[in-house]
């Protein structure tokens, strides 16, 4: 009893070192083989007291590790390997410490306790294994890259492990006991290598053919659920730790199966034999279901099911688990602990509450789909069985309770297991075997097949529910393109059913079922689990290929849960709102939604809050409308406010009125004034959303939502601030769009210009200026410039002079800025503001952008220096706008040493990262249209003249991005639009036409290919075109690129294979038109060799219809008719003069092709 007191001492550690003391008074003496009858009497005394005490309420202050260890490595010490009880409890001693003191055994001890387990396993007799094998578990837990020597003793061909875990060990309990030390050796240790992929591939076979076998009859349920959940949390360690890939067909065929076997296993209600393996197909596979005895599901079947939710939460007896092992700690009862992936769920820090209204249960039944009757009543039919409905006794119902809490942790496993598979494969082969997971509409007379939903719907557990449902949003999750071939939109009357009908009914199925959930549940976390899953559908959904009304039952159902008492159903609520409001905008179903009333679909729930929504009325009187003129221009369409914003904005702007709920408690800054500031976010986020996607809509109330960002961006909390800065730039570029010239947007129906300038009034006389100013926060501070920038042009200018002057002002101040996400925003932002035609035409306001812009070119930050190159070919785009609208006057002002400098920069800029190169070739190429006589004159110009024209021409050249080789074939037509330029004299004239006509024939991308043709066509006299021989190059060059036109490996380059036709042979009649006496030989021997190919090609272009060409310039017809008769006209005169010299006859074949254009043209009109 000395000892038993020695542990109660307060002391931490003490009663150990006791123990430890005790140990050693019992090593034999030197000479003594083996311990006497007193000692091994004593043994066994001391191995029972501890083992009592490790079993007995925890310790404030347990043993350190190294005493635990030290007692261990001495106790083996002292028991020799023929004392077989000894050894027994010995193996317990070692796995109860180890798991109750959470000790990780230091490396040099576990190899002398490894050894002595493994010689253990090898010389004692087989009923003392399983006690060995614990320990042995407990050892290697999280340890196994400290046992790589011990690997070929455990895991090789003949490996004690290998051969005790086989399908054919008799003994149950050893097997298990096998299967878990396997599973402990797979968890793998950040940082520290990882098993073997021959070892890795040993421990997967074992595990799946555990999970593959059947229970036999000597065999009870609660072993066989220890022994499958082993196997699975070994495979789930192998998946994590070892980033194991799944890509064979046969490997990943086998784990589904058994997964979806064990994801069902002990389902009240449902028992499902599965194949051996599952096989990629579009349609579902036969699963072949049993027979279930009437007595399990029907005596529950109308019964209400409150109650097994609250006993699920009960504690657990002491003790009652205590053998399993350390990984199994907390795994028992229906909450239990599923490991890394499962353990967040994505609840968010919220505590589960359930909705405790009774109302809102029977109100939301009313939101079912009308016409749908029969399917729920298919569901009650099936209703999850509460333990204690059981007509068991007390006894047999704990047995049963037991049980099921255990079925109900291997399908958990399961499910955690199915999660880390999905991470290890690749989406397309996932989506291969979506049937066998994702329900699809029953056929007629036939059973629905079974699914993750029939989990989510039937399971007792609602942590299981939330399991299978956080598993359905992985798979939802990036399945936009699978999804997308879906359709049902037009009825298919044909003898078999299309590929995309099928995923359409699947998509219509999930709809149905998991809005089916949403009425069902009353666990708060399971719920949020359910609305992030409907959410992760709407995102990928086809919407418009389906026929409507889908969208509606989702928004009717999810309304009263944006009133739930539990926070993060309110947030989720908002966040499938939002997807509804943004996916495949603008959808004509989602307008009409908007449209309603606000009292739409909120008048029969009774988990709403009327006196909530009521107060929420407040918002239109609290925010300022006086900048709206009386006539109401913006066109309001009704006098209540669309629902979702109304909420929205109520949330975000005015104090709570009810009660504090159960979840707002990890929200005690805002909890007494404002909602949950998480509440608040998403509000603000799905605002966003909804200006965005539908501005028309969001106009009505411009100036309140301006108001909104105004007061999000006036509090304290950085992250209400930011999307107060978000709504604002959300809302200053819906205008903009519907400013665009080609806006679809009608003038009456736009935001009147004075409204906004009313807007950024009072924006300018707000918190924005602060914000850029002081913000010590850069993300804030980044998009506030982002807001800046998005303001109307024509809005900017009628601004009081102070207001100009003071946006200005920031956006140069925030380009010095330190942080490099800050400097990259305000010279984007003053890349859209040079192109303001107030400030472009200011010769001051344009030096001091270009100087900034230059200074940010050279940070050490990609990002800003590839903003500064874009905001860089603006500015030069806005002096070729000057150039050409204010002529002289803004080149003769303009400086000469900053031209200079620019020229240099964007050289520099040129040889940087594509991202950067991109704009600066663009900017090149402006800069010398720009230049004047003098520029190319002077002396200092003339070098950096000749290096950026050789940079834009291997830029050509390069295997650069086609976006970067585009710009590159732009900038050099740009070029040749400046006649001051000694275009088809210098030396650099010919690299160009070689580089350009080398990309018109052979470039993979037809748009880069396109422009290059474009800017061969641009020089308007032949002198340009520079000798004879490279005049008739380019000729030759544009025939043979004609002839290719049609040749592509990419199919996708193919649809712009008409226009690049186009515009070769508009380069072709351009140079015709040209063309001196000396080019008709060599023009006359390509026609004559390819005449046919080029005159089906010329009357496609003639007749083809008007086009705009890539730069936006239409040619109609009648002008390409009329260049060719200008072409034939001065050939046919340079052909007579040339007559007897040469037999060309080019203006006669030219003549020939017009005729033919004609006479087709006949006829087509007659």
């Amino acid at each position: 009893m000395a000892a038993v007191a020695g542990l109660e001492e307060p002391e931490p550690g003490g009663s150990f070192r006791r123990y430890l003391a005790r140990l050693g008074a019992l090593r034999p003496q030197p000479g003594a083989e083996r311990p006497d009858g007193g000692r091994r009497t004593e043994l066994h005394l001391l191995f029972d007291q501890l083992i009592s005490e490790s079993c007995g309420p925890a310790p404030a202050a347990g043993p350190s590790p190294q005493d635990v260890c030290a007692l261990l490595v001495q106790a083996c010490q002292l028991v020799h390997l023929d004392q077989e009880h000894l050894v027994s409890k010995l193996g317990q001693l070692i796995h109860h410490l180890l798991n109750r003191f959470q000790v990780m055994v230091d490396e040099q001890n576990l190899n002398f306790l490894l050894s002595y387990c493994i010689s253990a396993l090898k010389q004692c007799s087989s009923w003392t294994h399983v006690e060995i094998l614990q320990a042995l578990a407990a050892l290697v837990y999280s340890n196994g890259p400290k046992c790589q020597k011990y690997l070929p003793d455990l895991l090789g061909k003949t490996g004690l492990l290998v051969q005790f875990s086989d399908s054919a060990q008799p003994d149950v309990e050893l097997r298990r006991a096998a299967v878990r030390s396997m599973a402990n050796l797979c968890l793998s240790v950040p940082g520290q290598p990882y098993l073997d992929e021959s070892y890795r591939s040993v421990c997967f076979q074992t595990f799946l053919s555990v999970l593959q076998s059947s229970k036999t009859s000597d065999v009870d349920d609660i072993t066989f659920c220890m022994l499958l959940q082993s196997a699975l949390k070994g495979i789930q360690s192998l998946l994590n730790g070892g980033k194991m890939k799944l890509m064979q067909t046969d490997q990943i065929g086998s784990l589904l199966a058994v997964l979806k076997k064990c994801m069902f296993h002990g389902l009240p209600g449902l028992s499902i034999e599965m194949p051996a393996a599952l096989y990629p197909a579009p349609l579902p596979q036969y699963d072949k279901r049993l027979p279930v005895k009437q007595e399990q599901a029907e005596p529950a079947a109308f019964k209400q099911t409150g109650n097994r939710r609250k006993k699920s939460k009960g504690k657990q007896k002491k003790g009652e688990f205590g053998e399993e092992g350390r990984e199994d700690l907390g795994d028992a009862g229906n909450e239990s602990v599923l490991g890394a992936d499962m353990l967040k769920l994505h609840l968010g820090d919220a505590h589960n509450s359930p909705c405790s209204d009774p109302r809102a249960r029977a109100s939301d039944v009313a939101y079912v789909p009308a016409g749908k009757g029969h399917l729920s009543s298919r569901y009650t039919g099936s209703k999850r069985i509460s333990s204690s409905e059981s007509e068991c006794s007390d006894a047999e119902g704990g047995i049963q309770s037991k049980m099921r809490s255990y079925q109900a942790n291997v399908r958990q496993g399961a499910l955690a297991c199915f999660l880390s598979a999905i991470k290890s494969m690749e989406k397309r082969v996932l989506y291969g075997y979506w049937s066998a997971f994702v329900p699809d509409a029953p056929g007629i007379g036939s059973p629905q097949s079974v699914s993750l939903m029939t989990i989510a719907l039937k399971d007792p557990s609602p942590k299981t529910r939330a399991c299978a449902l956080q598993v359905l949003s992985a798979i939802l999750e990036g399945s936009k393109q699978f999804l997308s071939v879906a359709e049902d939109a037009n009825d298919h009357k044909r003898a078999f059913t299309p590929f995309s009908v099928t995923i359409a009914s699947s998509i219509r199925e999930l709809h149905r079922c998991l809005l089916l959930a949403l009425v069902a549940e009353s666990s708060s976390q399971t719920l949020t689990q359910i609305v992030k899953c409907l959410a992760n559908l709407v995102s990928n959904a086809p919407y418009s290929r389906l026929k409507p009304g889908l969208l509606t039952r989702v928004w009717n159902q999810i309304k009263p849960y944006v009133c739930h008492k539990d926070v993060n159903v309110r947030v989720s609520s908002l966040t499938l709102l939002g997807a509804i409001v943004s996916v495949q905008a603008p959808l004509p179903e989602v307008q009409l939604l908007l449209q309603q009333p606000s009292s739409s679909g909120l008048s029969n729930s009774g988990s709403a809050t009327p006196h909530r929504l009521n107060s929420s009325e407040q918002w239109r009187k609290a925010l300022p409308s006086e900048g709206e003129p009386p006539d109401n221009p913006v066109g309001r369409t009704s006098s209540e406010p669309c629902w979702l914003l109304r909420l929205c904005v109520s949330i975000v702007i005015l104090p709570r009125e009810d009660s504090c709920s159960d979840s707002d408690a990890n929200f005690p800054s805002f909890s007494s004034v404002y909602e949950p500031c998480p509440l608040r976010l998403e509000s603000l986020q799905v605002l966003a959303l909804l200006v965005k996607s539908y501005f028309s809509m969001a106009q009505s109330y411009f100036l309140e939502l301006g108001e909104v960002a105004c007061r999000c961006m006036e509090e304290m909390d950085p992250s209400i601030q930011l999307h107060g800065a978000k709504l604002l730039e959300e809302l200053g570029t819906g205008v903009l769009q519907q400013y665009k010239p080609d806006s679809a947007v009608a003038p009456d129906q736009r935001v009147p210009v004075s409204v906004v300038v009313t807007f950024w009034t009072t924006m300018l006389n707000g918190p924005l200026p602060g914000i850029l100013q002081n913000s010590p926060h850069v993300t804030l501070q980044t998009s506030a410039c982002d807001a800046l920038s998005s303001i109307l042009p024509e809005a900017f200018s009628s601004l009081q002079n102070d207001q100009q002057i003071l946006c200005v002002t920031l956006l140069l101040g925030l380009n010095h800025s330190e942080n490099p996400l800050v400097k990259a925003a305000a010279a984007r932002a003053l890349g859209v503001y040079i192109l303001f035609s107030c400030l472009r035409q200011d010769v001051m306001f344009v030096a001091d952008t270009a100087n900034a812009i230059l200074n940010s070119l050279h940070d050490k930050s990609p990002n800003v220096r590839a903003k500064a190159a874009w905001s860089l070919g603006n500015l030069t785009d806005a002096l070729i706008i000057n150039m050409e609208t204010m002529g002289q006057s803004f080149q003769e002002e303009f400086s000469d040493l900053l031209l200079l400098k620019m020229l240099r920069s964007a050289t520099e800029a040129s040889k940087d990262r594509d991202k950067v190169k991109s704009n600066a070739v663009r900017a090149l190429g402006n800069v010398l249209h720009f230049l004047q006589p003098h520029h190319i004159a002077n002396p200092r110009f003339r070098e950096a003249i000749e290096e950026s024209l050789q940079a834009l021409i291997s830029t050509v050249e390069s295997e650069a991005t086609m976006k970067v080789r585009w710009n590159a074939c732009y900038a050099l037509g740009n070029v040749f639009k400046n006649p001051a330029l000694p275009l088809g004299e210098a030396p650099w004239t010919t690299q160009a036409y070689s580089a350009l006509s080398s990309v018109v024939k052979s470039c993979k991308n037809f748009k880069v290919r396109i422009k290059s043709a474009m800017a061969l066509s641009i020089p308007s006299k032949r002198e340009c075109y520079g000798s004879t021989e490279q005049f008739c190059q380019i000729w030759s060059a544009l025939v043979v690129a004609l002839q290719k036109s049609e040749d592509t490996e990419d199919f996708l380059e193919f649809k712009y294979s008409a226009s690049l036709r186009t515009q070769i042979c508009q380069a072709l009649l351009h140079l015709l038109s040209l063309a001196r006496s000396t080019d008709l030989p060599v023009i006359w021997e390509t026609i004559t060799e390819n005449g046919d190919a080029i005159k089906s090609y010329v009357l496609q272009y003639l007749k083809s219809e008007v086009e705009e060409n890539e730069a936006g310039v239409h040619t109609d017809l009648g002008e390409r008719e009329r260049v060719l008769k200008g072409a034939i006209e001065r050939l046919g005169g340079i052909e007579r003069q040339l007559e007897g010299k040469a037999r060309v006859r080019v203006s006669v074949y030219l003549q020939d092709v017009l005729t033919k254009h004609a006479s087709a043209a006949g006829l087509t009109e007659a």
